[in-house]
């Protein structure tokens, strides 16, 4: 038994050294790994490649362009309603000239002026068409006092236009296109080639165009909106006697002769648009009489 028990301490102890000495070897592993790793992250990473400056200017404003699209839009102040009035008359007056007097001081009375002016003298009325613009304020007391006191008024159409959804569309746009332009303008000045330049003042040009038919659509519509607009027309219908008519005996016979004239002239070419069959009655005239000899030869 004692022969048994110092061979088997022997082996026991030569075990435990050998796994002090894999332990030990294991710590110092784990102990240079991370002196190691933190080596490798303290080397600098490769440079990135170069690419020219105006190409990063042109990236860098189409992702801006792109981020702004994405972006809601920038808010414009409240735009009030915008309302555009207009309308028509036809009045009929006994006397033009008187009418035209009341007319003229209706409209200086509400601030108003006449945009145009037309006469028209048959012999059958005579009619002066007005254009007055006035003040959106005084349009329905410029109506009023029209209906009141000028004449009878034959016909009437007042109408109402509502505006604001199309002016507040175009004024938005208008404040798009204006950002637009600015970053293009300052693209412009860090443009190194001839290139590029001439692109981007095209891009320039375009965009100056689109504003200024922008504000030019914006300030029409502020016109008609400030200015109403309304087309009255003064109508006097002309009595028929013997002693006022401008269309008496003389003048009647003058034109039935002209009337005459031009029916016959109208007959003749007539006439002589059918010249072919014309043509024929020479022709049937010689058969109707070749044929009649014969007939008389037989008999």
């Amino acid at each position: 038994m004692k022969n048994l028990f110092l061979p088997v301490c022997f082996l026991m102890f030569i075990h435990c050294s050998q796994s002090g000495n894999k332990s030990e070897l294991n710590a110092d592993f784990v102990n240079s790994a991370p002196e190691t790793a933190v080596a490798q992250n303290e080397m600098p990473p490769p440079p990135p490649m170069e690419e020219p400056l105006q190409a990063k200017a042109i990236s860098s404003a189409v992702s801006n362009a792109a981020d702004d699209q994405q972006k809601p839009r920038t808010p414009v102040e409240t735009v009030s309603k915008k309302i555009i009035k207009n309308g028509e008359m036809r009045i009929q007056v006994a006397d033009i000239r008187k009418a035209q007097d009341q007319v003229n001081a209706i409209i200086q009375k509400n601030k108003a002026y006449i945009q145009k002016e037309e006469f028209r003298n048959t012999d059958t009325d005579e009619t002066l068409n007005i254009t007055v613009r006035v003040p959106h304020q005084g349009f329905d007391t410029l109506v009023n006092s029209f209906s009141d006191g000028v004449g009878a008024v034959l016909s009437k159409n007042i109408s109402s236009d509502d505006v604001t959804e199309e002016y507040t569309d175009v004024s938005i746009k208008l404040a798009n296109k204006r950002i637009y332009l600015e970053k293009y303008r300052d693209m412009l000045k860090s443009a190194k080639t001839t290139k590029d330049m001439l692109e981007i003042q095209e891009n320039i040009r375009e965009l100056e165009d689109e504003i200024d038919v922008s504000e030019g659509k914006l300030r029409f519509i502020d016109d008609r909106v400030n200015f109403s607009t309304l087309n009255l027309s003064l109508y006097k219908e002309k009595v028929r006697t013997s002693a006022t008519s401008n269309i008496g005996f003389g003048s009647r016979f003058g034109d039935s002769l002209t009337e005459g004239w031009n029916t016959f002239v109208s007959f003749f070419l007539g006439v002589i648009s059918f010249w072919p069959f014309l043509l024929l009655v020479p022709v049937l005239i010689a058969l109707w009489r070749r044929w009649r000899r014969k007939k008389t030869n037989k008999s």
